[in-house]
């Protein structure tokens, strides 16, 4: 009987370069860490799996902002603020950026951007910001110099296997791939081994916009007369929203399940392949729905489906601290804050997507801990984004863009004044971290003023 594995021989992998800061992963948590580390004069390189950065945002096709507001005391209010300003800046100088719009039954803003244009910002900070950019490089492993520090990170590229050293890593993967290789604890899901389902985006071009109208409150109506008639679709409460240029919507309308019915997991081979099949028939079966029902979309067609399933959640890392639905909702206050958001908890259960929002007479955001982005037992890592230190019910908040912005720009910082200062991420004085924060543009809350 054959043997079910292979026995590789060893070998010496090059090194391809020598960096101060390592940042794997080039989503909005990547993009800000990367640029804060740069811009403070550190050498940096971010290594991206795909030929180009935004992570959900153009590899999934979201192409909203979600999470840069939020609701206080019955105003909305932009509160996520630095490197995400400069962002939202050199979008709208490209003429990429929409208006915020309101979003989920009109309690929230969102802003949507043009992908192309996200894309082109963030080329252009990373140069400025003198970051080496590693493109088609899927992270694989790392190498550790010992059981608490990472001396290297291992890459596939198609020149081969290479090795990044670094004196301090940021993992910006979403999926938290560095900290699990390295030997950092996490969870999965809600402890019963239900994640968030995944969605696969896609974009519709030739839509009327006259005719249109405002077709995002009709489509949720059809869909459900058509369910009262036995007709099915992957989820309730669609999102189906015209893009910067209103001939082009985007939809987000499907959910990702198994033949079980538990949610495509997001860092098994196998399931992301059966997903990114499923994902597309999908997109093709609600988008015959929309073209045939909805005014203004009889000529539409399918501009393009996403590269990728969007993930929501994978692994979360355990850190310091453990960011919960109770702090969210109660919007809580942290002596080391590293920013604020107030997405609410956002949950994709099984054919519905459930939202919980902060009470309507309360300032409606939280603070974020920086400690939930200091891993356990890896002294020379720090851990950004959606993969961060959260639970489950708190992750469903916490891993839009707004907050990776916000502990993307928080890593990058604190890399730096650790190096500064010759000390551990965990063992920085974050009183110092959150005057540089403030110093570069960030809103850290009324904890720090």
């Amino acid at each position: 009987m054959p043997s079910s594995h292979v026995t590789e021989p060893s070998r010496q992998t090059p090194v391809y370069g020598e960096y101060e800061v390592v940042v794997v992963g080039g989503g909005p948590a990547g993009i800000a860490a990367a640029i804060a580390a740069g811009r403070s004069g550190r050498s940096t390189i971010c290594i991206e799996r795909y030929g180009f950065c935004g992570g959900a945002g153009t590899a999934a096709g979201l192409s909203t902002f979600c999470g840069l507001h939020a609701v206080i005391h019955g105003q909305h209010e932009q509160i996520v603020h630095g490197i995400a300003d400069d962002i939202l800046a050199r979008l709208t100088r490209m003429d990429g950026l929409n208006k915020p719009h309101l979003t989920i039954r009109d309690q929230i803003l969102a802003q949507a951007y043009d992908i192309s244009a996200f894309k082109i910002a963030a080329d252009e900070l990373l140069a400025e910001a003198n970051v080496h950019m590693l493109f088609h490089a899927f992270a694989t492993g790392a190498v550790m110099a010992s059981d608490e520090r990472i001396e290297a990170v291992l890459v596939e590229t198609k020149s081969g296997r290479f090795a990044v050293r670094g004196r301090i890593f940021i993992d910006g993967s979403g999926d938290g791939d560095l900290a699990a290789w390295s030997g950092v604890p996490y969870e999965v899901g809600d402890g019963a081994g239900n994640m968030l389902y995944p969605a696969t985006m896609f974009r519709i071009n030739g839509v009327d916009p006259k005719k249109a109208g405002r077709a995002w409150e009709l489509v949720p109506k059809l869909m459900e007369e058509a369910e009262a008639r036995g007709r099915t679709f992957p989820r309730k409460k669609p999102i189906v929203r015209p893009q910067r240029n209103p001939i082009e919507w985007r939809a987000n309308l499907t959910q990702i399940k198994n033949p079980s019915g538990t949610a495509v997991s997001g860092i098994d081979a196998r399931e992301l392949s059966y997903g990114e099949v499923e994902g597309r028939k999908q997109c093709w079966d609600t988008f015959q729905f929309i073209k045939e029902t909805t005014p203004g979309f009889d000529q539409a067609y399918i501009v393009e489906i996403a590269p990728q399933i969007g993930i929501r959640e994978t692994r979360r890392v355990r850190g310091e601290y453990v960011l919960t639905e109770d702090d969210i909702l109660g919007c809580r206050d942290f002596a080391d804050t590293i920013g604020v958001q107030g997405w609410p908890v956002e949950a994709h259960i099984k054919g519905d997507v459930k939202f919980v929002f902060a009470p309507k007479d309360s300032r409606g955001f939280n603070e974020i801990p920086y400690r939930i982005i200091v891993p356990k037992k890896v002294d020379n890592l720090l851990v950004a984004g959606r993969c961060a230190s959260m639970s489950h019910e708190g992750q469903s908040s916490a891993r839009v863009s707004g907050p990776c912005f916000i502990m993307g720009q928080a890593a990058g910082t604190a890399a730096d004044l650790s190096l500064k200062a010759n000390v551990a991420p965990r063992a920085l004085d974050v009183a110092a971290l959150q005057r540089r924060l403030r110093a570069d543009g960030a809103n850290l809350g009324p904890s720090v003023r």
